[in-house]
């Protein structure tokens, strides 16, 4: 099989942002360019891009591409002017905080510049880029030897090179047990939005990844079967005590996967890690408009049905078995384990 890895969802062109519009996929590969810090909070808000490193890493670029005009526009006072542009790109998602990490550290670059800061800021972005796809890299490896012998891993929504600078978290450590030896992969489809169906599937199969789709009810059926000995997912946050913030559908996949003695591995770079969260019951959970989930004909004003969309939900540490970093693995998270990612 191919383990190429060649797709990448966010490419800066010297004009501008590029961003392959993910809610195109399958059926359509097609990048727009964003030249405006509000053009990439608009592209994070839209989820054109989506996945918590690849918003950290958009969001950089916002960042350099709003202190490029704000600059252009008043040489003077263009450090009072981007706030403007940093509280639209904060706001653009609450859950994922990569999306904050990399806006504070674009931050503190933008307290000591002097000058036109446009060339510090992209560097400053492209670098944060390259970190992730380095970091993706090493966790790839690191969980692949936790799954030395396995034979079935289930994982859920799109954590590949979608989701990232490239390569990807939970789907990076399947690339690299799969580069190992061969392996059954299984993906599910995760509604609403459908990122395993369309873009797991879809990045799996650019790759000649064989994999299984299933419905995200059929979870269970088939950890019951002993096909699969692992679940892996990524992470939009991770809190002090390992309570991690993911994709809606995660804590049931961990919930069931604790019924059937399936191990479960969460995948995330150091950034994902907040740090001033004490436990999950502090992470804001995102939720989306109701119209992602009902059919049309319940959007008429005479319409009695109304839809709940929270987009994440929150596993608790102790139904996760290891968290796979860049720093190492934390098996068995909790709030004494985790700290050894801060030493």
């Amino acid at each position: 099989m191919s383990l190429s890895d060649n797709v990448r969802p966010l490419v800066w062109s010297g004009e501008g942002l590029q961003v392959l519009d993910q809610r195109k996929l399958p059926g359509t590969l097609e990048y727009e360019t964003f030249t405006t810090g509000a053009g990439v909070a608009e592209a994070i808000a839209t989820m054109r891009v989506r996945g918590a490193p690849a918003i950290g890493i958009a969001a950089a670029y916002g960042v350099a591409l709003a202190g490029r005009a704000r600059y252009a526009e008043d040489p003077v006072h263009w450090k009072d002017l981007i706030e403007q542009d940093l509280r639209g790109l904060a706001v653009s998602r609450p859950t994922a905080v990569n999306l904050f990490w990399a806006l504070a550290r674009m931050r503190e670059a933008i307290a000591v510049l002097e000058g036109d800061p446009s060339e510090a800021l992209l560097g400053l972005a492209q670098q944060i880029h390259a970190d992730d796809i380095a970091a993706n890299r090493c966790m790839g490896e690191l969980g692949a030897d936790i799954l030395e012998g396995v034979e079935g891993i289930l994982t859920h929504c799109n954590t590949g090179s979608l989701a990232t600078g490239g390569y990807g978290t939970a789907l990076g450590v399947i690339r690299a047990a799969c580069r190992r030896s061969a392996r059954r992969v299984y993906a599910s489809e995760t509604r609403p939005w459908s990122q395993g169906a369309r873009l797991t599937a879809w990045e799996l199969n650019q790759d000649r990844i064989p994999a299984t789709l299933i419905a995200d009810s059929a979870a269970a059926w088939l950890m019951k079967s002993g096909a699969v000995q692992w679940v892996i997912v990524g992470a939009d946050r991770i809190a002090a005590n390992g309570d991690t913030a993911n994709k809606i559908g995660t804590y049931s996949l961990a919930v069931l996967a604790r019924q059937h003695g399936v191990r479960f591995m969460v995948a995330a770079p150091l950034s994902t890690v907040d740090w001033a969260t004490p436990s999950g019951d502090g992470i804001e959970i995102e939720e989306r408009t109701p119209s992602e989930l009902l059919h049309e004909s319940y959007l008429e004003p005479e319409s009695v049905i109304s839809a709940w969309n929270p987009v994440f939900d929150v596993t608790p540490a102790h139904l996760i078995d290891a968290i796979v970093t860049e720093k190492g693995v934390i098996r068995s998270p909790s709030v004494l384990s985790m700290r050894v990612l801060k030493a």
